[in-house]
């Protein structure tokens, strides 16, 4: 049987996926079709229905639970592992972003959300793919801007400065790990095969975990030209226990950000 996957070439999601979609566990007889794409177009996808498997951000989650179900493996929640907003320069007064242009990584991302509940008043946001926001603050086509993955090992060399970590924002006021990303699998499928799945993804992260710090060619190839120090920042920052299963801690985590996103919506959410 074969199934379509997406998930990001960022090294998280590779090292995560690498033993899985490689042939470096036994698949019990699947295979998968992968598709590697950034997360915003992941998650319209999602919206869609489009593939059978995939990463989203869990700011989507909401928007695609009534034709995908959450498997407990293969995503990223956790501590210091937020979003940042950052600028060309520092303000004095945070209530200033509220008047500010603001690039923020998809409209359905986790990024978008967090930013959402530190600065509800802000509305002059410009939507954009993840690596194109710092570039865009450099070049004054926006005030400030919202960065996730590599992008938060990278800004300050460019010279700019941090104005807030939406992360600990988050943590400060929820006291719980931040939920970025997760997999969720179609319903259409029986829920025994997405049990399979979801062992498989499971054993995917051990046998990265069993074979770290060596990093696959997988997560090299895929690895958008970074050094190999900033590789190991990501799987490092967005890959632990919580990949292997959510646990209790983790479903608090994506309920919480449920009860956020009625709160900027307006719409009653369901626990997951």
């Amino acid at each position: 049987m074969r199934l379509t996957l997406g998930f990001s070439p960022c090294p998280n999601d590779t090292f995560i996926f690498d033993a899985l979609v490689n042939g470096k566990i036994d698949t019990k007889g699947l295979e998968f079709d992968v598709q590697l794409e950034d997360v915003q177009t992941l998650n319209e996808w999602a919206l869609s229905g489009k593939l059978a498997i995939s990463k989203i951000s869990y700011g989507v989650w909401p928007l695609v639970q009534h034709q995908y179900s959450l498997l407990e493996s293969g995503g990223a929640l956790g501590k210091g592992v937020g979003p940042l907003l950052i600028a060309k320069n520092p303000i004095v007064n945070l209530s200033d972003v509220d008047q500010m242009s603001i690039a923020v990584p998809g409209i359905n991302t986790t990024a978008h959300m967090l930013f959402s509940m530190a600065f509800p008043k802000a509305k002059q946001k410009k939507f954009m793919v993840f690596h194109e926001i710092e570039q865009a603050v450099l070049d004054g086509k926006v005030d400030a801007g919202v960065i996730i993955h590599e992008n938060r090992f990278t800004y300050q060399d460019k010279g700019l400065v941090k104005l807030m970590d939406l992360g600990e924002n988050w943590e400060q006021n929820l006291q719980c790990p931040i939920p970025l990303g997760g997999i969720v699998m179609r319903n259409d499928f029986e829920p025994s095969l997405r049990d399979t799945i979801n062992g498989l993804i499971k054993a995917s992260v051990q046998y990265a975990f069993a074979n770290y710090p060596t990093l696959a060619p997988y997560v090299r190839q895929n690895a958008q030209e970074m050094s190999e120090a900033v590789m190991r920042q990501h799987i490092d920052l967005y890959v632990n226990d919580f990949s292997i299963e959510l646990g209790s801690n983790g479903h608090k985590a994506v309920t919480a950000l449920y009860n956020v996103y009625e709160t900027i919506h307006g719409k009653t959410a369901k626990e997951d």
